[in-house]
C-alpha cells in the first residue's frame, strides 16, 4: 500500500465567520491544531495548505488541493481534509483509511465529501481543478468507483 499523506486545507478566507476559522478553539485547541494532531495520529506525513504557502488561495479551494497534492508527491495516497470539522475523530480517518478503493468519501445523508482518501492514480485529476471546486468535483465524476463511509456529521459551519 502507498504512504498516506493527510492534506488539510487551510487557506480559507472564513469570509462568512468574519474570523480565520483556523484559529477558532474548540475543546482547548484550534481548528487548524485539531486537524492536524488527527492527521499525524493516521498519515505517514502530513501536509498543511495554509494562505502562506498557497498564494493563490484567492481562487479557491482548488489551489490549495493543487498546493497539498503537489507537495505530497506522486505517489502518494491521499488523505483529504479540512481544517474547520471539530467533530471528526481518528478513529473515522482510520476506518477510511482502511478500505482498499480508488476513493473513500465520507458520506452525509446521501452526499459524499471530505474527508475522503484519493488513489495515487487520481493525482492528476485533483491537480487539474480549477476555480472554488473542491474534491467533491472529482469524487461525484467517479460514481461508481467511490466507497462511500457514512458518518453522523462532523463538519460544523460557523
Amino acid at each position: 500500500m502507498p504512504r498516506v499523506v493527510a492534506v488539510v486545507l487551510a487557506a480559507g478566507f472564513s469570509r462568512r465567520l468574519g474570523r480565520p476559522k483556523q484559529s477558532v478553539v474548540f475543546e482547548g485547541e484550534t481548528l487548524l491544531d485539531r486537524a492536524t494532531r488527527l492527521a499525524r495520529e493516521v498519515a505517514d506525513d502530513v501536509v498543511v495548505v495554509t494562505r502562506e504557502n498557497n498564494p493563490g488561495a484567492e481562487e479557491g479551494m482548488a489551489s490549495s488541493i493543487r498546493v497539498g497534492v503537489s507537495l505530497a508527491g506522486p505517489d502518494a495516497r491521499l488523505l483529504m481534509m479540512l481544517c474547520d470539522q471539530p467533530l471528526l475523530t481518528a478513529a473515522h480517518l482510520r476506518a477510511l483509511l482502511a478500505i482498499d478503493a480508488p476513493i473513500v468519501a465520507t458520506g452525509y445523508a446521501g452526499i459524499a465529501g471530505v474527508p475522503a482518501v484519493f488513489a495515487p492514480e487520481l493525482a492528476p485529476e485533483l491537480l487539474a481543478l480549477r476555480g472554488d471546486r473542491g474534491a467533491r468535483a472529482i469524487i461525484e465524476q467517479h460514481g461508481a468507483r467511490v466507497v462511500f463511509f457514512e458518518e453522523a456529521a462532523v463538519d460544523v459551519d460557523f
